[in-house]
């Protein structure tokens, strides 16, 4: 509507006419989920750093996959978590099966009159007490502030990577991916047994397909201040490196061949033959490259999909950023007069943010119209869609792909020959 001016003299209007820049979301905040004898319970706690998750849920020896997971994070290059405890392991110790009694009966059981307090049971059956830690972990949802386990981080937007340390139990490691799967903004970082079956490397157990997860082989040798040498999962290692890699070259970059601070050794030493069955299934193997100068280095790169356009977990997490990135950024949109006017300006903000991450070397093409193209127009928003109150934008992206295999093709050559020949 326009200004009615009532007295002669110079008026000054501002005029929005310029884009509405669209930032690109952060993508390694990572969401810590385990088992902690010290500090709060149950509720998402921001940790910036090595000495805040000391001073807030203790150290190695209150808590041994979650304490050395999140050491391993920081030490890789990590700065931003959360952390949610789920509290104590219910046989009072990180391992299925420990004969300490559960802590649940611990706090269940009460002191009669007069009387001293029972002596607690031991954990009979392990099958019981892995029952009652993947409930810990799956938790429950009963509306915001009274959320358990994996459910608190439904609170917690930041949050990009999830890790449970150590959980390697089916149906822990599908509540994470169906997590995962239904935020759609954040991906899961899993871990494999400990110790293998005798029936060989090849029956290793692999999570569910999804192109929401990523698998990591084998366990790796750290210090630790107690007990020596020993092995934890790598997990919290891993989203380490995905932070480090995020910073150092970018989302786009695969979180592979990159030196794991820390570790000391491997449970187990893979060679190229047995990798040569495992990366087929999507189980990112670590090994060890000493021997050559080159030290432990992840030397995996793709998902737990089937899908062979999400087999790469740095084209999943690529995709994860700018969709979650378009969608944060274009909330201005939400009612706005549905005409071309708006299609040009959502046409031209979006095409300007992926013209950004084109020059970042996300994006594979040598011009921009080569590697993506923003389309919202009279023919992606007809009658009936303007009807429903609706404007649809296409987008379509060329994502670069790690090149896994770098092949050289080596002959002889006889000098001053044709070499076409």
């Amino acid at each position: 509507m326009a200004t009615s001016y009532l007295s002669p003299g110079v008026y000054v209007e501002e005029v929005d006419r310029g884009s509405k820049p669209i930032e690109a979301v952060g993508t390694n905040t990572v969401g810590f989920l385990g088992t902690c004898s010290k500090g709060p319970v149950n509720k998402s706690i921001f940790i910036g750093n090595w000495t805040q998750f000391v001073n807030t849920f203790g150290d190695f020896r209150d808590s041994q996959y979650l304490a050395h997971a999140v050491y391993g994070f920081f030490n890789n290059g990590g700065t931003r978590c959360f952390v949610t405890n789920v509290g104590e392991h219910p046989a009072g110790a990180d391992r299925v099966g420990a004969e300490e009694a559960p802590a649940a009966a611990k706090a269940g059981e009460k002191k009669e009159e007069g009387k001293a307090a029972p002596a607690p049971k031991a954990a009979k059956d392990p099958k019981e007490v892995q029952k009652i830690l993947t409930g810990m972990f799956i938790g429950e949802d009963k509306g915001p502030g009274a959320r358990t386990g994996l459910k608190t981080f439904e609170d917690v937007d930041e949050i990009s990577l999830v890790v449970a340390p150590g959980q390697v139990d089916p149906a822990i490691q599908d509540a994470v991916l169906t997590h995962c799967e239904l935020k759609k903004n954040r991906f899961a970082v899993l871990d494999s047994p400990e110790t293998i079956d005798m029936g060989g490397i090849d029956k290793i157990p692999k999570p569910r397909d999804s192109k929401y997860g990523a698998y990591y082989f084998p366990w790796i040798e750290v210090y630790d201040p107690e007990r020596g040498n020993i092995f934890v999962p790598p997990s919290g290692h891993m989203v380490g490196i995905y932070a480090r890699s995020d910073n150092e070259r970018g989302v786009h970059k695969a979180p592979a061949n990159e030196i794991v601070r820390g570790a000391l050794g491997l449970k187990y030493n893979i060679s190229r033959s047995e990798q040569d069955i495992l990366n087929p299934k999507g189980i990112n193997c670590i090994r060890d490259f000493s021997r050559r100068g080159r030290g432990i280095r992840v030397w995996g790169a793709r998902t737990i999909s089937s899908d062979a356009s999400w087999r790469y977990i740095n084209v999943r997490r690529l995709f994860i950023m700018v969709e979650e990135s378009i969608d944060i950024g274009m909330q201005w949109a939400v009612f706005e007069p549905n005409d071309h006017r708006l299609w040009k300006k959502i046409t031209r903000d979006v095409s300007a943010f992926l013209y950004r991450i084109w020059r970042s070397g996300a994006l594979f093409g040598q011009t921009p119209e080569q590697a993506f193209y923003v389309k919202c127009d009279a023919e992606t928003n007809p009658v009936e869609t303007i009807d429903a109150g609706q404007v649809i934008t296409e987008i379509g992206i060329c994502p670069v792909k790690p090149a896994e295999f770098v092949i050289f093709r080596i002959g002889q050559w006889q000098s001053g020959s044709d070499i076409a020949e």
